[in-house]
């Protein structure tokens, strides 16, 4: 009975908490599918972060494929505050140089 109990009590800080830090990103004017967004565009800048650094080497078709990724991050990072990810500026800067240089260079291509 007691450890019935103590789960119930768990359970319910649990989901209190889950609650709260909802109601914390809808009180910052940030909507909880563009917060989810923005944790996974954040794990992908990392990835494209070391591709940044070697995008001489990539292939026409892994440099398309940067593109891509590369807008879906924007997009992501674009829909929450810049205060969110003032850590990661300097990757985020990094990764859309490499994106302004790859572009320059297809639509000079073509």
């Amino acid at each position: 009975m007691e450890l019935l109990s103590i789960i119930y009590i768990l359970l319910f800080l649990i989901f209190g908490l889950v609650v709260f830090a909802i109601m914390q990103l809808k009180m910052a004017g940030i909507k909880v599918k563009d917060f989810y967004g923005f944790i996974e565009a954040n794990q992908k800048l990392d990835k494209l972060y070391l591709f940044a650094k070697k995008y001489e080497k990539l292939s026409p078709q892994q440099q398309l494929i940067f593109l891509m990724e590369a807008e879906a991050i924007f997009n992501a990072f674009d829909k929450v505050p810049d205060a969110l990810w003032e850590e990661d500026y300097d990757k985020y800067m990094k990764v859309l140089d490499t994106y302004k240089d790859i572009k320059v260079v297809r639509w000079a291509q073509n």
